[in-house]
């Protein structure tokens, strides 16, 4: 396993920031340029210099970090990383309860 000193390295050589979810063990925190929630993550991402985006978090937060950086590389380590709140609500749930709501029936 590379140490500390290793990745800061290879984060200069590649212009990369790493932005890590709270709940990432402590030993992906440490070396992660920013630490925090989804919005916090998506700010930090929104004002990046760094050509290279890595993402510890889940997809979706991936996903938007590269909605907002289409000409950046954004890398995430597990690309089976999921939510289980996104997963509690599955696409045809979720379009069965938008057609009961006025506001989605327009």
């Amino acid at each position: 396993m590379p140490c500390r000193a290793d990745i800061v390295k290879l984060k200069r050589s590649l212009n990369a920031i790493i932005l890590a979810h709270n709940y990432q063990v402590p030993e992906i925190q440490d070396v992660a340029d920013y630490v925090g929630d989804s919005l916090g993550l998506s700010q930090q991402a929104a004002k990046t210099k760094a050509e290279v985006i890595v993402f510890c978090g889940v997809h979706f937060m991936a996903e938007t970090a590269k909605i907002l950086n289409p000409a950046k590389i954004v890398i995430l380590p597990d690309k089976d990383a999921g939510c289980s709140l996104e997963e509690s609500c599955p696409a045809p749930k979720l379009k069965a309860l938008q057609a009961t709501i006025p506001i989605f029936t327009r």
